[in-house]
């Protein structure tokens, strides 16, 4: 399957500034929405999502509705040239639905009903709720589809969690029926039923997983994680029914997370599932810049990871729908961004493929929760704060860059990540419990080529291998056979391809595979794993490579070699003296198979030599210091080169041609400083 490119593209006549706006909870203040729409050209901004979490507002009673306050903002935002990402409200419902159609709630997993309140507790099964959003987004593409400042739609906000109740409970027997061909045997096999007498003689024997029943299943938890996504998507799909009917040629998005403080993809739904039903894919970012356990520029690759994971989803850019200007309010410490912080960070999100920067909030609320979540427009109602005025020179230096909008990024270097891994790695109750870390151990192999300035998508299994040179599989525990496939014939023609420990484990079921390791993995691979041995935190081995040695922690597999060669021996314990890192020549490729967790120092060292090996170089030639990412994005003509500095140091730069300077103008040559924060943004014909 080829990556989900977009049939309806967006198209803007600029880079989008600006994010989520709510005047509905401004009504009452005629004088600050005034003052709103001079704040935003003050700001150099352009673009607002509204109607979000509007509902109320909206629909205040049933059946009657109040349009005359958004017509206004509408119009109020055209006139000064900007546009509008117009959202459905479905992410938090009014309360007289709540009171009138109490099927609209949500029970939890331990079978308790919820009641009305916070935000994304519905049930997404529930036929009122289906009903009465398409209904309201009816309304709305009615109303606002042919309105010139419409620009993108903005589907519901930020889905997430799963409902526990009756009807749930129905479709998700409909789903595993359909899943498994009415068959509850197969149903019975693919979870292992006769462990703990777990078999089912009757469909309505099933129920979803429960701390207060089952809870020790997988092949049930998976099932229901892969149904509580898909159940999702379907709610998504009929709240574009009306949207794809009345407004076909306007985009649609769905905003996507990431789980912090970690700064980990979302966990909780399958976005891939996603990707070929919207058209944009958008995401929130909230990294806890400044945090005391970790360096800025150990931060700024993570987020690097996710931005080409969810770049790579659809292959286009992507959204930056909402970050902060400053200091969240639900982070542990709500640190400020320090000067340059913001500029240094929004770049890096149009480095990596963003054709937006967009903000919670526009203006910070008066009351609840979110009070003090940061804003454009703080509490002092004042352009002329630190905040403020960053957000405006943003601005400035996004409308020099208006010639990045629709420039690509290319790889020649690809991970497999895989949603559906992630929770049958969480879920295995073996290794070490705390030590698993699929995200970090992608993260360990994802830096060095962050460091070096490599592109890298970030793809998933049903994506094309081959356009690749190098495909990286860090722990990929859960392996069905055709995925299997997909890499034998990836190496087979040539391909190069490296593999971890703990991969190739259980198959799609989440059960062990039967007998040795997969066959075609002991056919790329030229070995088979014995046996994984989990250390103890306190716990060390090392391996000899290329006559240097490493620290191994966690995990260190025992293999046996059957057609591969030696790369690396481990030096200590039973298995000292055997192979720990393996190369094996098949068809036209390589594959490598590395089976301790070892320290960075050995993955920046293997990962070097296998770049210069494959003739695999950063897209530019300039020469940079530690804590320095280049990152590079392209058009027919041009090459854009992103200089940032994520260090608290000036740092040297040695560029290796003549570059003109896009936000300062003139040309640039030779060595070049970059103060802490910094950021060049250079071009060059190609």
């Amino acid at each position: 399957m080829k990556m989900k490119q977009s049939k309806r593209e967006l198209k803007a006549p600029f880079l989008l500034h600006g994010g989520d706006y709510n005047p509905d909870q401004w009504l009452k203040y005629p004088e600050v929405l005034k003052e709103d729409i001079d704040l935003m050209q003050s700001a150099h901004t352009n673009t607002f999502s509204v109607g979000i979490f509007a509902w109320s507002a909206l629909e205040p009673e049933e059946g009657l509705y109040n349009f005359e306050w958004l017509d206004k903002i509408f119009d109020d935002i055209h006139s000064f040239g900007g546009k509008v990402i117009l959202a459905t409200p479905s992410g938090a419902r009014p309360a007289w639905m709540s009171k009138k159609y109490p099927d609209v709630l949500r029970v939890n997993a331990e079978r308790v009903k919820q009641l009305h309140g916070g935000r994304h507790n519905h049930c997404f099964t529930s036929p009122t709720y289906l009903e009465k959003t398409e209904k309201i987004n009816r309304k709305l593409a009615e109303r606002y589809g042919k309105h010139p400042a419409l620009l993108l739609w903005h589907i519901s906000n930020e889905y997430s969690g799963d409902c526990h109740c009756d009807n749930c409970q129905a479709a998700f027997r409909e789903w595993l029926k359909e899943k498994y061909d009415e068959n509850l045997e197969a149903l019975n096999d693919a979870w292992w039923g006769p462990f703990w007498s777990h078999t089912f003689t009757d469909w309505e024997q099933v129920e979803s997983p429960s701390p207060n029943g089952e809870d020790g299943v997988h092949g049930l938890r998976l099932d229901w994680r892969r149904f509580s996504t898909d159940q999702t998507v379907r709610f998504m799909e009929n709240e574009l029914v009306p949207i794809r009917e009345i407004t076909p040629d306007i985009p649609v998005t769905t905003n996507f997370m990431a789980d912090t403080p970690d700064l980990i993809p979302f966990r909780g739904l399958d976005y891939n599932r996603f990707a070929d039903k919207i058209d944009v894919i958008s995401w929130d970012a909230y990294p806890t810049w400044h945090n005391d356990w970790e360096t800025t520029a150990e931060l700024a690759m993570k987020v690097g990871f996710i931005d080409d994971l969810y770049r790579t989803l659809k292959d286009q850019p992507f959204l930056l729908m909402e970050n902060t200007p400053s200091a969240v309010n639900w982070h542990p410490v709500n640190k400020a961004k320090r000067p340059g912080m913001h500029i240094l960070a929004s770049m890096q999100m149009l480095a990596h493929g963003s054709d937006s920067i967009l903000y919670f909030q526009w203006r910070k609320s008066r009351g609840s929760t979110e009070k003090f979540h940061g804003a454009v427009v703080d509490h002092d109602r004042s352009p002329d704060n630190r905040v403020f005025q960053e957000v405006a020179e943003l601005g400035k230096r996004m409308e020099k860059l208006a010639a990045l909008q629709g420039t690509h990024r290319a790889a020649e270097v690809a991970f497999l990540y895989d949603w559906e891994n992630d929770w049958a790695l969480e879920d295995a109750q073996g290794y070490g419990l705390d030590s698993k870390q699929y995200i970090k151990t992608m993260h360990a192999h994802y830096r060095p080529f962050w460091k070096q300035d490599i592109p890298v998508d970030v793809i998933m299994k049903d994506h094309d291998f081959s356009k690749y040179k190098l495909l990286v599989v860090p722990m990929l525990y859960m392996m069905n056979n055709q995925t299997a496939e997909k890499l034998e014939v990836f190496v087979k023609n040539g391909g190069k391809l490296v593999m971890t420990y703990i991969s190739g484990v259980v198959n799609e079921h989440d059960l062990v595979h039967n007998g040795e390791w997969q066959d075609k993995l002991t056919g790329i691979f030229g070995i088979r794993p014995l046996e994984t041995d989990t250390l103890y935190p306190r716990d060390r081995n090392h391996v000899l490579y290329r006559s240097k040695h490493y620290e191994v922690k966690d995990y260190a597999t025992v293999l046996e070699l059957t057609g591969a060669k030696t790369l690396g021996d481990y030096e200590e314990d039973f298995y000292k003296g055997t192979s720990a890192v393996t190369e094996h020549a098949y068809g036209e490729g390589i594959a490598y198979y590395i089976g301790a967790r070892l320290e960075d120092a050995f993955q920046d060292d293997f990962y070097a030599e296998l770049l210069k090996t494959e003739l695999i170089n950063s897209p530019v030639g300039i020469t940079k210091q530690e804590g320095v990412s280049i990152q590079v994005r392209y058009n027919e003509d041009s090459l854009f080169v992103f200089i940032m500095n994520f260090s608290e140091e000036t740092r040297d730069i040695q560029l290796d041609q003549l570059y003109d300077d896009v936000l300062d103008g003139g040309n640039v040559e030779g060595d070049i400083q970059l103060d802490s924060y910094e950021v060049k943004v250079l071009r060059v014909s190609k």
